[in-house]
């Protein structure tokens, strides 16, 4: 027993509260014998994706497709004994059961043999698809209504002989009592489930597309999953907290996308006030800098100058709020974003950077020259009134706080390094500094500096809680934030100035230095990452496949995911999406070609077409024992050994 810790190493009250849950020499030997046995089984799938932008359809199909792992597991399966079409309706039938099963109905096709066919398929899927996990684990994942049955389909073998007329007997009596369709819906279900046993989203949810609060809903109902933000996230729940500035931005970016969906119907967020506001403010003024270009083709053209005037209203409004979280906060380094009081009202010029550029547009009514940053009466109470709907909206604060529980600045799982953003660096490649009381924080500290302050601005009060909600716009737009990884965001000027040159946003200098492998494997070791198989994964800069750029940079070692899911981006990248897969097997990046149409899959049951990157093949089979969660199974094996000779000792009694 030499190799165990002795029990008066231990804290003898930690191995007391160990044998509540294994009160007898048998309970811990048999958990000893599971937890061994589990380590020897292959590690589980992930599925690393980033950038989603509220790309509901496509996010969603992606998931139930699991990158075409379904498509491959139906191979396994069937090889060449099941035509092509046949595979190919078999799949669509688990990314979509509810709708393919009523298609079939519709059109009569829905027979006895049919169903038998069916249900024997999915069940041999079901059993590849579910094979490199425990019994247990498979069990607790079953539904409800079928636990039972397809506990026993999955285990019963109907090619052999003494088995053949009870499976058989199952099947037929499913189809007789006509409960088929909902058998085939819960099993494809489990199938989807089982094919990703984790799920890493690398920031970047909301904006852009509609449904933002549909994925959202999703995911909070999913077995497992963890977020690293990203800036359109942060602002978002920099919002829901009541941060006016954070309100400004979204409700800006809404109008910009056209996205009132997700504003209006996904959150109940009531923007008619700031509308009659507008056009009472604006009803002159045509507003042309302010018209939401990216969505113009799909807007009348009344709904389009009403759009620019709420822009322009809500834009006036985000500027005077965001200088004064600049005046509150000189740490963020952030005055030379302070333009309104750089205004020539005479001359019709404004003063950036020191150089004098005429100006657009001087319409600006509520601005006072004498004190641009306060809101006169109108604009507080209007801000107040959406701070109010922000704040109680049941599902954004539901889903917010789920953000924060799931999600941080960066996680590190399995050797992967995930991030959203950037690791802000100095011009000369090293880890760049942010003072804060004379306090600084550079590499893996600064973010877990930003971490800690964005939490105070949901869980703390008083002063805590507003600097933790100012530092969440921060994170949206400020010079050393590891989510913007710009110096500035040039709002104002693309409002109000013609002249481009000016519009220019520089990117930390982390971009120009992430193709080289020494700055990757600083940035792990920054992170305490050693091994040979690890990996930066990052998001938020969209990969432009169609100008030679690669996705896979640094020799391999860091990969930016963003490949344009969101369709604004579809047109630069040339692709809509990557999915980093990681297996037990290798490392792979899916590139996914445009999403056609639900219909298109559910009547012809077309995919979405992806091709496939082997980044890494594993020399060998990656087993658990060779995970993050193998190291706290192989930790708790310890624990339960000296529980064990702590029971055959005799120094705590067995129970019961």
């Amino acid at each position: 027993m030499e190799r165990y810790l002795q029990p008066q190493d231990l804290t003898l009250k930690y191995l007391e509260l160990l044998a509540q849950s294994y009160p007898t020499i048998q309970t811990a030997s048999t958990e000893i014998i599971n937890l061994r046995a589990i380590l020897n089984l292959p590690k589980g799938t992930e599925h690393f994706i980033s950038d989603i932008h509220g790309e509901y359809e496509v996010f969603t199909h992606i998931l139930k497709n699991a990158s075409g792992s379904i498509k491959r597991k139906i191979d396994e399966c069937f090889g060449d004994t099941v035509p092509d079409e046949e595979k190919k309706l078999l799949a669509t039938i688990i990314y979509y059961p509810e709708k393919k099963l009523a298609s079939i109905c519709a059109q009569g096709l829905n027979t006895r043999e049919w169903y038998r066919t069916i249900l024997e398929r999915l069940i041999m899927v079901c059993r590849v698809a579910t094979s490199k996990y425990t019994r247990s684990k498979v069990r607790k994942a079953l539904p409800v209504d079928f636990q039972y049955i397809i506990d026993e389909l999955m285990y019963t073998d109907n090619f052999e002989t003494n088995k053949q007329e009870y499976f058989a007997n199952i099947l037929e009596t499913i189809i007789d009592i006509d409960r088929a369709d909902e058998f085939i819906i819960k099993i494809s279900q489990l199938v989807q489930r089982m094919v990703i046993d984790k799920l890493h989203i690398i920031g970047d949810i909301f904006d852009r597309g509609p449904g933002a609060h549909f994925i959202m809903d999703d995911l909070c109902k999913h077995h497992n999953v963890d977020f690293q933000w990203g800036n359109h996230d942060i602002l978002w729940m920099g919002a829901a907290c009541g941060q006016l500035a954070c309100i400004a931005n979204v409700i800006r970016n809404c109008i910009r996308y056209g996205n009132f969906d997700t504003l209006e119907d996904g959150y109940g967020i009531n923007v008619r006030p700031l509308a009659v506001f507008a056009m009472e403010q604006y009803r002159n003024d045509p507003c042309v800098s302010f018209r939401p270009k990216e969505v113009e083709n799909a807007l009348s053209s009344h709904d389009q100058e009403m759009a620019a005037k709420i822009n322009k209203a809500i834009s006036i409004i985000q500027f005077k709020l965001e200088g004064q979280v600049i005046m509150r906060h000189p740490e963020y380094q952030m005055e030379s974003r302070l333009l309104l009081d750089k205004i020539n009202w005479e001359k019709g010029t404004v003063v950036i950077d020191g150089k004098e550029l005429p100006m657009n547009d001087l319409s600006m009514p509520t601005v006072d020259p004498a004190n641009p940053y306060q809101l006169p009466p109108e604009e507080s109470e209007l801000m107040e009134g959406l701070r109010l709907s922000f704040l109680h909206s049941e599902k954004l604060q539901q889903h917010t706080r789920f953000l924060f529980k799931k999600g941080g600045m960066y996680k590190i799982y399995n050797d992967n390094l995930m991030y959203h953003g950037c690791i802000p660096l100095s011009e000369d490649g090293g880890f760049a500094g942010f003072i804060v009381d004379g306090v600084e924080y550079s590499g893996q500290s600064l973010l877990d500096y930003c971490d800690r302050i964005c939490r105070r601005g949901i869980y703390s009060t008083g002063q805590d809680q507003r600097e933790g909600q100012d530092f969440m716009w921060f994170l949206w737009c400020g010079p050393m934030s590891p989510l913007n990884g710009k110096d500035k965001m040039t709002t104002f000027e693309r409002c109000f100035i013609d002249d481009q040159s000016c519009w220019e946003e520089h990117k930390d200098w982390y971009y120009s230095y992430i193709n080289t492998r020494a700055t990757a494997e600083m940035i792990l070791r920054e992170f305490g990452i050693t091994a040979k198989r690890a990996h930066i994964v990052n998001g938020h800069v969209p990969v432009k496949i169609k100008k030679g750029e690669s996705p896979v940079k640094a020799g391999g070692k860091l990969l930016i995911i963003d490949g344009g899911i969101s369709k604004a981006y579809q047109p630069v990248t040339g692709i809509a999406g990557y999915t980093l897969v990681s297996n037990s097997h290798e490392l792979v990046l899916s590139e996914h070609q445009p999403f056609t149409s639900l219909d298109a899959i559910i009547q012809e049951n077309q995919d979405m077409h992806s091709k496939n990157i082997s980044i890494e093949v594993f020399p060998q089979r990656v087993k658990i024992r060779d995970t993050d969660e193998g190291r706290i199974i192989s930790a708790k094996i310890v624990e339960l050994e000296n529980l064990l000779d702590a029971y055959r000792r005799g120094v705590i009694k067995q129970k019961g």
